[in-house]
């Protein structure tokens, strides 16, 4: 029997017992429904994680703040002992931590390794109007990073009294849409030491889209504006009042010396973090919910396969006449064991092909409704990203355990004495 034949011969027995392989064949197919819709998973929330590390700041920057910044409270609380040295910053929530001082500054520019190093100023508007409207503001972190996701428009120049709003900002601030706000004007609100306010204008440069890293939870100005944002906030006092500093920037010479040089920052008080590593607990949370969805998947492949082993065994054993026949008219023991495992595969075929197929189906038909639904405030996320080399090696795998479980039956058939065999009742 040549190898066509073995194969048509295959196929043919398969279908003798409808219901059964149609159990096996759906067992097999959940299985690989549910590696293919985990591996999209994965692969789609990665490539995002990815996306968002690249484009919200540089690689080899560090963003350094004090190892310990929660340290009193307003009220519940013991009184703290009086540090001259030390920096403290209000976060008007009843909470101050300490903040970077010149000479922490100092420091950081003293580490080899680090180049640049941008301290920045911790900022607390009074209030921000938009037309005849007042509202609450809090200022993020300036970044002249020009991959930041910007629904229209771009970051705040350095230099410039201008500022990056968020998309979810448009609406509430009176503007039509992200285009019609980029170029319009705000009023930011100041109050100095002295109690006094001061209006400053500023020109709103972007519109900025959410991402995981939160770049646009909050109006970002530029580093300069800030400055002097914050010369006004410190005004007014009898006493000059030292430098303050939210956190720094960093850049590394070279990134991948970031490991020795957040060792030295630890040793003077410090920590400092990569766009990587804030990200990194997200990414680790994420495949570790990808590797239990897998697991999953893989015991009922397994379930799967036990299936497969079951059905050819009952097929071996309804055969037994037949098998001592093929023996009988010259077939070997290597061609009834190749018959069998065709046969698994067969079935293992069925169910990947249709089980990968579904998946990849249902997972762009997924990413849709949910970009426009539930994960309307991340754009660019594609919650499901399915790469042909990975579906295939899925399906090889799918294969693979199939052919695994076949073996024993296919042993058992091709070990029969034909005499015996053709005895068989």
């Amino acid at each position: 029997m040549r190898g066509r034949d073995l194969v048509g011969s295959a196929v043919t027995s398969t279908l003798r017992g409808r219901i059964r392989t149609v159990l096996t064949v759906v067992a097999v197919f959940i299985g690989a429904c549910a590696l293919t819709l985990t591996s999209g998973m994965g692969t789609g929330v990665n490539r995002y994680i990815d996306v968002t590390v690249a484009t919200f700041g540089d690689a080899s920057a560090l963003y350094v703040q004090k190892s310990q910044p929660l340290i009193e409270l307003s009220a519940g609380s013991g009184p703290q002992k009086y540090d001259p040295d030390s920096t403290q910053i209000a976060t008007g929530f009843g909470v101050s931590f300490v903040g970077l001082s010149d000479q922490d500054v100092a420091t950081i520019e003293g580490i080899d390794g680090v180049g640049e190093v941008a301290p920045v100023y911790n900022v607390v508007p009074t209030y921000l109007q938009a037309g005849q409207e007042r509202f609450q503001l809090t200022l993020g972190i300036p970044v002249d990073s020009e991959g930041v996701q910007m629904a229209s428009g771009s970051v705040a120049a350095e230099g410039a009294d201008e500022l990056a709003i968020p998309d979810t900002w448009v609406t509430d601030l009176g503007f039509g849409s992200p285009q019609e706000a980029v170029g319009a004007t705000v009023q930011i609100v100041m109050t100095n030491k002295a109690g006094q306010q001061q209006e400053f204008d500023a020109r709103v440069s972007g519109v900025t889209q959410a991402s995981l890293a939160g770049v646009s939870r909050n109006p970002i100005p530029s580093t300069s504006f800030n400055e002097r944002l914050y010369a006004y906030q410190v005004s007014g006092s009898p006493e000059e009042i030292p430098a303050s500093y939210i956190m720094a920037r960093a850049i590394m010479d070279d990134a991948g010396r970031a490991g020795p040089i957040q060792a030295q920052l630890e040793e003077a008080g410090m920590i400092g973090l990569t766009v990587e590593d804030q990200l990194g607990m997200f990414r680790t949370v994420i495949n570790a919910i990808i590797w239990i969805l897998n697991a999953c998947a893989i015991i009922a492949l397994i379930a799967a396969g036990l299936g497969i082993v079951n059905t050819l065994l009952m097929s071996v054993q309804e055969r037994t006449r037949e098998i001592g026949l093929m023996k009988a008219m010259g077939m070997s023991g290597p061609k009834v064991f190749g018959l069998f495992s065709l046969e698994a595969v067969f079935i293992g075929l069925l169910g990947a092909v249709l089980g990968a197929a579904t998946g990849v189906a249902a997972g762009t038909y997924l990413t849709q409704v949910l970009a426009e639904g539930f994960l309307a405030g991340l754009p660019g996320l594609s919650l499901f990203t399915f790469q042909a080399p990975r579906i295939a090696l899925i399906v090889a795998a799918v294969l693979t355990i199939a052919f695994a479980a076949g073996t024993i039956p296919a042993v058992r058939a091709a070990r029969k004495d034909p005499i015996t065999a053709l005895r068989h009742e």
